[in-house]
């Protein structure tokens, strides 16, 4: 059995934190706002983790009520995530994510996000990127919006 979820989180950037986007450090970049790193790219995959085995969404799982998030590194919310996957007898199949904004500039990264990401994962994880050409708030420099779907099968 396979099922497909989809995932999406957005977040302002914040001139006082240090960027962490696909689980990795971007130098010289504006941070993203957010209870925990704000990294988007970890948010949307957990999301659509989830969503694809019918367990909420990351809010539910891990909300901002909940102050042991406070500043947590977004992997936090991954591993808890696949733990939970597995206890349903699910597995990671793949993960697609499309990262939306006119900052950081992505391709020089993609390859280390990528693998970082399908280490983290256990699956495939692949990272396009785009802009808005200069449309709505990605467009004007004030965050970075992004989407992920994900494919996971029953376990054997």
């Amino acid at each position: 059995m396979m099922r497909v979820g989809t995932g999406f989180d957005a977040h302002r950037f914040d001139e006082s934190r240090e960027l962490v986007l696909a689980g990795l450090h971007w130098p010289n970049e504006p941070g993203l706002d957010g209870h925990s790193d704000g990294d988007a790219v970890l948010h949307a995959i957990v999301d659509a983790l989830l969503s694809a085995a019918g367990l909420g969404d990351i809010g539910s799982n891990f909300g901002t009520d909940d102050e042991k998030f406070l500043g947590a590194s977004s992997t936090v919310f991954l591993s808890e995530t696949l733990k939970l996957l597995a206890t349903q007898k699910f597995a990671v199949s793949n993960v697609a994510v499309n990262l939306i904004g006119e900052r950081p500039r992505f391709s020089s990264r993609r390859d280390e996000a990528e693998q970082h990401l399908s280490n983290l994962v256990g699956a495939p994880v692949s990272v396009s990127a785009t802009t808005t050409d200069g449309m709505g708030f990605t467009g004007r420099g004030e965050g970075i919006a992004v989407y992920a779907t994900a494919l996971i099968t029953a376990a054997a």
